[in-house]
């Protein structure tokens, strides 16, 4: 690699509202949305919410000229809704499907049966590996009674852990999507602190588009603008966060967003905003150190967000093993019914009742079933996370401990160390 080495990356993210037979003028609005790529020429284009697998090959066919590399990342039943198209070859993919994604009786919402994941896409550019990744997690409903919230901090640490595992070999490293969490929620804060991952729109110095980066404004005709009344400027829920490793400097000169319609023919896009980022690398100069080295004084905003994360895994484990514990009673008094009943249609005393009741009985028990089952699963879910986080909690307050002497690797510098073993 040349020493004065430099790269220029332009990113598109979009969630792009793709819900067969719900989301309205969806056909017309993937065809703009093939146009505007096209026009544009984008080195990647991530996106979220491409539910029909159809709308993915209209725009591999659309868009194969300009981005021949491209990407749909499959899990659940409905499927995780992300793809990738690139303008370079694509080295590697692969995807992991979040543990804990809600719950399947509530199907009005319908994110358990999305399979909602965070996909990798690894390139190679100019010499260098960049390790670019898509998600979405679940989405919040209800601000003031957020049913979710566990879940969607586990999404959050699973996904930090994700990308701490698998960008060890990467000197550039990318996160685009939907994390339908606010920057200064728990679970934003929390893969911030733990990947070391910078926000584009905090970063840059050259910034056009709505009021404080939302991506969900009012102005769009297809947002429910009910469920923005305490957001009057909109939210910002989508992202693009970067980092280079030591040596190298990453910064974003520009980042766009769409205000409410899309720059040429004037009609929203989705009811997201797009965001549009110019990143440039290169060398990184003596006093640059993108890689945070974390004394103790820097340590103490990991362990504040470590403990509040831990917090709300516990309690939402507490609150899994209480519905799991109801679903057991029911089970139980199911179990009960089913044997008096079978007593009373065996001793011929209102027969033709007992037989009357038996099929609901059942159909309790089997429903009180399947719901112990989920309920146990998520609290184990929920443990598994928790003890991670423990783990690393304790580490953290080790390191806080015994100073930055004593921890060649660091807590948070093990990218470093691991790569410069493998070097």
């Amino acid at each position: 690699m040349k020493p004065n080495f430099s790269l220029r990356l332009r990113v598109f993210n979009l969630n792009c509202w793709g819900i067969p037979y719900l989301s309205k003028h969806r056909a017309d609005r993937v065809k703009r949305l093939g146009d505007f790529l096209n026009r544009e020429s984008f080195d990647l284009a991530l996106l979220e919410e491409v539910w029909s697998e159809q709308d993915f090959q209209y725009l591999r066919q659309k868009l194969l000229p300009a981005y021949p590399a491209a990407h749909y990342f499959r899990s659940g039943i409905i499927g995780s809704g992300l793809c990738v198209f690139s303008k370079h070859p694509i080295q590697e993919f692969t995807q992991h499907v979040f543990t804990l994604n809600g719950y399947p009786y509530m199907i009005h919402h319908g994110d358990w049966f999305c399979g909602k994941a965070v996909g990798l896409l690894v390139l190679r550019l100019g010499g260098l590996v960049l390790n670019a990744y898509v998600t979405h997690l679940h989405a919040e409903y209800n601000r003031q009674k957020d049913i979710y919230l566990a879940h969607r901090v586990a999404q959050a640490w699973e996904l930090a852990q994700f990308i701490h595992h698998t960008s060890k070999k990467a000197d550039v490293v990318l996160l685009c999507g939907d994390l339908n969490l606010h920057p200064k929620d728990l679970g934003c804060r929390l893969l911030k602190e733990w990947t070391g991952l910078q926000d584009a729109y905090l970063e840059t110095r050259d910034f056009k588009g709505p009021e404080e980066g939302c991506t969900m404004v009012p102005q769009n005709c297809y947002v429910n603008r009910q469920e923005l009344e305490q957001f009057p400027l909109g939210i910002r829920i989508d992202y693009v966060l970067y980092k280079a490793v030591s040596g190298l400097y990453i910064s974003c000169k520009t980042l766009r967003t769409t205000t409410g319609h899309e720059p040429h023919s004037g009609s929203p896009l989705s009811d997201h905003e797009a965001l549009m980022a110019t990143l440039c690398v290169r060398h990184s100069l003596p006093q640059h150190n993108p890689s945070p080295t974390h004394g103790p004084a820097e340590r103490s905003p990991l362990i504040s967000v470590l403990r509040e994360a831990w917090t709300e895994l516990d309690q939402g484990m507490a609150q899994g093993r209480w519905w799991a514990t109801i679903a057991g009673y029911v089970i139980g008094l199911g179990l009960l019914l089913l044997v008096l009943l079978c007593a009373l249609a065996a001793g011929g005393e209102i027969r033709e009742v007992a037989v009357l009741l038996w099929t609901p009985s059942v159909g309790l028990v089997l429903a009180a079933g399947a719901f112990y089952l989920f309920h146990v699963q998520e609290a184990k879910g929920l443990c598994r996370a928790r003890a991670e986080l423990q783990h690393v909690l304790g580490r953290a307050r080790e390191a806080q401990d015994l100073g930055p002497e004593s921890q060649p690797a660091g807590l948070l510098g093990q990218q470093e160390g691991d790569r410069a073993e493998e070097q």
